[in-house]
């Protein structure tokens, strides 16, 4: 093995052990902060309703993995310049240019990992990604209608229960609760309602059968028979009357229990499709469209036939005669004129407002398919921006030689704020149709390709041009202290 040889090795160990070792640390750090964010949203959907432990942690699973669009490009940004930082200010990076290896050189190793990373992420965007839409949609609809778990708080009417609304004055931890009304509206349908109320009872809950015993003292019944074919001011209100002294009220619980979605529902949102779904659905789409730009000009054509008929009008003078065609007006009345005139009119309408309906139903068949190309440049622009933000961070850590979580941590945030921000602000554009869908969604990365080259060719030069360029921030982070410049001795 040669000199160059092992040098080429050993720097390989050391740039992937300075890169791997922040981006392990970072990017689980990004997801969590990411589902922080996501709990905070949807807090409200969870809070009362009994949702069992493992149902949220699939929950928390399936949008950690809808959020690696934004935790792994932040992450690879954030460990390339904690890397190239820690190496150019220990003056490895120094050592390994004086002895003659380009920057780039120096960076073949991270990039062969970037290009294998930015290869997972597209088959992540393809397969996985969609698959996880899939089953977090379905997740969170079934949480979003699932019903408040039981709680029967004093003096509150419950009604998570079908069909029951449940109302308590007082409630021990045993389950004894007084002044007991209860409305049971299950038969509502077939004209019978019933009120319950009693002095006490006790609440019981049978685990084994998923029902809900109530044992009712004192009380008292009163059942309302509604015929359905007696008159609305009828004076008869046939109605049950019953005290009792103890009875039990069974209520099934089964509503409460957690139904999941079919996940059927959601796979065809364009969200939930890999690159080939969407790209059928692209041509698809793209194809009716056109057919009904081509009926619209036909329908057009057919309706205002001067546009095939039309006659040059000679530049000399000629005599207006008048046209015998219109004598057979003259000869109607003022009512049959207005008629005519307002049929016309009224057609003229009818033709205006089919070609406009046609122009929406076009424009929607447009922006549905600008919908399927966003998330189909989506899938690709994970793996691109991670390359991409890869030569930003590196070069950017090279450059201003600071290492740590302090300004390297800064640096990158305001970088991806503004690669993020860039982003949102080019795919609402192609929303609102001011931009095409090729243009808008890459334009945060039109934006950060030449600030790469950019700053990757200053990282090659040494760092020159970089202090040129901005000397105030430069001079900042390298400012002698005074107690270093004027050190204080001990007599």
């Amino acid at each position: 093995m040669t000199h160059s040889t092992e040098l080429l090795r050993k720097t390989s160990i050391l740039l992937l052990r300075a890169f791997l070792g922040p981006l392990a640390v970072t990017f689980p750090v990004a997801l969590f902060v990411l589902d922080m964010q996501f709990l905070w949203v949807y807090a409200d959907d969870f809070m009362g309703k009994g949702i069992e432990p493992w149902v949220i942690a699939k929950m928390i699973w399936f949008a950690s993995a809808r959020i690696v669009n934004l935790a792994l490009p932040l992450a690879v940004l954030v460990a390339s310049i904690m890397a190239l930082g820690n190496l150019s200010e220990r003056n490895e990076l120094t050592a390994l240019q004086s002895a003659g290896m380009p920057l780039l050189k120096i960076f073949r190793p991270l990039i062969v990992l970037m290009l294998i990373i930015s290869g997972g992420a597209l088959w992540f965007s393809s397969s996985a990604w969609p698959n996880a839409n899939v089953k977090f949609r379905s997740l969170l609809y079934s949480v979003t209608r699932q019903k408040p778990a039981l709680n029967i708080r004093p003096s509150i009417f419950y009604t998570g229960i079908e069909g029951f609304a449940i109302r308590v004055a007082s409630k021990d931890s045993e389950g004894m609760m007084t002044d007991i009304l209860i409305h049971d509206h299950r038969n509502l349908e077939n004209g019978s309602s019933r009120i319950i109320r009693a002095e006490k009872g006790k609440m019981t809950h049978d685990s084994g059968r998923e029902e809900l015993i109530i044992e009712l003292y004192n009380g008292s019944s009163y059942e309302e028979q509604t015929e359905k074919n007696v008159r609305r001011k009828a004076k008869l209100h046939p109605h049950i009357t019953s005290t009792f002294e103890s009875q039990t009220l069974r209520i099934d619980l089964h509503s409460l229990d957690f139904d999941l979605a079919d996940e059927g529902l959601f796979r065809r949102s364009y969200e939930m499709m890999s690159l080939p779904q969407l790209q059928d659905a692209i041509d698809s789409l793209g194809q009716m469209a056109e057919i009904e730009r081509t009926e619209i000009l036909k329908y057009g054509r057919r309706a205002v036939r001067i546009i095939n008929d039309s006659i040059s009008i000679p530049t000399t003078s000629f005599t207006i005669e008048s046209d015998s065609s219109l004598t057979w007006m003259a000869a109607l009345s003022r009512v049959e004129k207005n008629n005519i005139f307002s049929k016309a009119k009224e057609l003229s309408r009818n033709q205006m407002r089919g070609i406009e309906n046609a122009l929406e139903k076009v424009n929607g068949r447009n922006l549905r398919r600008d919908r399927h190309a966003i998330e189909w440049h989506r899938k690709f622009i994970l793996a691109i921006s991670c390359l991409v933000l890869f030569f930003v961070g590196s070069s950017l850590g090279a450059l201003i030689r600071k290492g740590g979580l302090g300004m390297p941590v800064v640096i990158a945030i305001g970088v991806f704020l503004t690669y993020y921000i860039i982003s949102m602000v080019g795919e609402q554009m192609v929303k609102s149709g001011a931009l095409p869908p090729a243009i808008g969604m890459w334009l945060s990365t039109i934006v950060l390709v030449p600030f790469a080259i950019i700053l990757t060719y200053f990282a090659m030069k040494g760092g020159r041009q970089y202090s040129m360029i901005f000397p105030k921030i430069f001079s900042f982070y390298n400012k002698p202290n005074p107690k270093d410049a004027h050190p204080t001795t001990l007599s």
